[in-house]
């Protein structure tokens, strides 16, 4: 039997990032996965650091695509028939946080740590290694129609608001900055605070293996073991069982695995997502990540190959893989870039966890001593990860938060 400080539970970017802020704190830390670092969600985003996001993605509030939702023929988002009865009330709360008012709000409460984000990244890259994988060349989002564009209005106010860069573009400012593109977009909006990673399961990697320079141990187990033993808490793993008086749930996606039989019930539900690797065509390439908003994917550069992924499947976390979306916009993706052959089989799959509000849970877990949950970053895991890392270390080591954890409660779903 082994003790330690405090024990992280899910080595993705969130949890290897507590563990290494609490480690280069002192606090001796055990980080535990099933798997390596980063080789699940974390390891399949498009690599994004999104500084510059402000508004949530909302329920689609137009007739027309909620048609081709409910016909199955979107590109941007896909369901299984069978889940429905199980996901519709998160969706009916999901539709209830879409409104402008909760949209702000959710702008609002989030942007000190988008504010951090990148900083936070740039200071463990340049002490583990990692800086290798960050490009800080920003984003860009392409928009085929006036209407998509126009829908940006908001968004861009805010922009100006808070200080965020962009530079909006026409056909031929795109065309100017990828020149690769074929010339389907109308208009464009360049994010350019934003920055991005060529291999985000690397990143985590490298992250997760500075730990040991602090005294800190990554080691395999079973987090749904976690269990109290007299006054701590106990994880069995493959090197026996560890005791520990603290414990971080970042599990992602599987953290109500262990909540439930804790008494534990936070009303998480995952947007499966997918990617495939491609060449590009003859000389082409791109030097960020481009988003085709009218479709709903992103095609970012990876050391992999061209990396695309979709947007939102509504299904059972662990049900087999529909990768349908693919099929549907993948003629739309090649209109836009010249995709070459696939490079990568078979397809990837995993599961944004993701709460009704867009928010995610960072703080004390409710009526459980010594016990801490940082998930359901939704689509800003890789974003937020060492900022969060940050704010969860200063709140168990009893310093003074970098931000206002507030927002992030879980208690927002409990009182």
């Amino acid at each position: 039997m082994a003790h330690t400080e405090a024990i992280v539970l899910g080595a993705g970017i969130v949890g290897t990032s507590i563990a290494l802020h609490l480690a280069k704190r002192g606090v001796a830390v055990a980080l535990i996965d099933r798997r390596g670092p980063g080789e699940e969600t974390s390891y399949g985003n498009a690599g994004v650091i999104e500084g510059n996001t402000l508004l949530p993605h909302p329920f689609p509030r137009h007739l027309a695509t909620l048609t081709r939702v409910a016909l199955k023929l979107a590109t941007e988002a896909n369901y299984h028939v069978g889940f429905l009865p199980w996901i519709a009330p998160w969706l009916i709360a999901y539709q209830a946080n879409s409104t402008l008012e909760r949209r702000i709000e959710f702008a609002e409460a989030m942007r000190p740590l988008y504010a951090r984000a990148l900083a936070e990244h740039v200071a463990l890259m340049a002490e583990t290694g990692a800086a290798r994988y960050l490009r800080k060349s920003g984003w860009l989002k392409v928009y085929r129609s006036d209407a998509t564009f126009s829908d940006t209005v908001r968004e861009r106010d805010l922009a100006a608001k808070f200080g965020v860069a962009h530079q909006t573009l026409d056909r031929e400012g795109v065309l100017a900055l990828e020149p690769s593109l074929g010339p389907v977009p109308r208009h464009g909006i360049f994010w350019s605070e934003a920055a991005s990673v060529s291999n985000p399961g690397a990143v985590v990697k490298a992250y997760a293996a500075r730990l040991s320079a602090y005294g800190g141990v990554l080691i395999k187990g079973d987090a749904r073991s976690l269990h109290r033993y007299g006054s701590q808490w106990r994880v069995d793993t493959h090197e026996g069982p560890i005791d520990a008086a603290t414990v971080v749930l970042a599990l992602g996606p599987w953290t109500p695995d262990v909540l439930g039989p804790l008494g534990l019930r936070l009303p998480l539900a995952v947007k499966r997502g997918y990617h495939r690797h491609f060449r590009p065509r003859g000389n082409a390439g791109l030097s960020r990540p481009v988003v085709d908003a009218d479709v709903g994917y992103c095609v970012a550069p990876m050391e992999q190959g061209l990396r695309l992924t979709t947007g939102a499947e509504f299904a059972a976390r662990d049900a087999p893989p529909t990768p349908a979306q693919l099929r549907r916009l993948l003629p739309a993706a090649r209109a836009l870039f010249p995709l070459g052959e696939e490079t990568q089989a078979p397809t990837w799959m995993g599961s944004r966890p993701c709460f009704a509000d867009s928010r995610p849970v960072i703080g004390p877990a409710p009526g459980q001593s010594n016990l801490w949950l940082a998930y359901g970053h939704a689509h800003w895991g890789m974003t937020l990860g060492p900022a969060t890392g940050r704010l969860v270390a200063e709140m168990i080591t009893g310093r003074t938060p970098f931000c206002d954890p507030a927002p992030y409660s879980a208690e927002r779903f409990t009182r």
